[in-house]
């Protein structure tokens, strides 16, 4: 069994037996450095975001874009709402009042 995998692997290799690649280096700006350089989590509180950072709506957005983005986001973030990871979850919760906030300032009460 032995000999077909070796004359397998010379037939598909070329003749020469798998190596396997050297270990990448990680790059200067990957996320894992920005990770390690960073503060530990509890110091990295960022400043709530209001409603409209975080559904991506602009001023100057037609309504049926506004409108569609909304869509979007509501179909998304629906889905996850009902999720057993209680940080998507969370996560969730928070995008569905966005959107309802938004909702309600473009188009009026639901």
């Amino acid at each position: 069994m032995f000999k077909i995998l070796k004359s397998l692997s010379k037939s598909l290799g070329g003749g020469k037996a798998a190596e396997a690649p050297p270990p990448s280096k990680a790059k200067a700006g990957s996320l894992l450095d920005k990770v390690n350089k960073g503060a530990p989590a509890a110091a990295q509180v960022e400043p709530p975001k209001s409603a409209e950072e975080l559904c991506g709506i602009t001023p100057k957005m037609p309504k049926d874009e506004i409108k569609a983005q909304l869509k979007l986001l509501f179909r998304r973030y629906n889905r996850s709402a009902s999720s057993l990871d209680a940080k998507l979850r969370g996560e969730a919760d928070q995008m569905l009042d966005a959107i309802v906030e938004m909702r309600e300032k473009h188009f009026g009460e639901i």
